[in-house]
């Protein structure tokens, strides 16, 4: 199955049979590198990757000055320490999954909510670390 896949099939899915799908999804190797992403995924920096991999390897980093992804700010909620960054920003957020080789992004707007979005990366993310990604 091709990276691609796995974002249009599992992370843009249907959610729940709600009509509802995240707002854009993509799996990004731990250098930024793009594997697969929806149309709309944001244009990041490269930098805000390196942040939210040093959130990965010291948990804590983000939460005084908060997520960044295409300069857009999220202030990060609760998540698993080095498994799962979760970020919040008005009625959407960010739900961030480490595998051993790629980070999985899924991002939200309302009526998603933030244990829909949490559960389909969360997911495909479990998944992939089964596989050995």
């Amino acid at each position: 199955m091709s990276w691609q896949t796995y974002v249009d099939d599992h992370l843009m899915c249907d959610i729940e049979g709600t009509g509802h799908h995240l707002s854009s999804a993509a799996i990004l190797g731990f250098d930024g590198s793009v594997w697969a992403q929806s149309p709309n995924f944001p244009k990041f920096k490269a930098e805000e990757i390196t942040n939210i991999m040093k959130d990965f390897d010291e948990p804590g980093h983000l939460a005084p000055t908060g997520l960044f992804l295409a300069g857009t700010k999220y202030m990060v909620i609760q998540g698993e320490p080095g498994a799962v960054i979760r970020g919040k920003k008005g009625p959407g957020g960010i739900t961030i999954k480490k595998t051993a080789q790629a980070l999985i992004f899924g991002v939200y707007e309302e009526p998603v909510t933030p244990g829909q979005c949490n559960m389909v990366v969360e997911k495909i993310g479990d998944y992939l670390v089964d596989q050995g990604y």
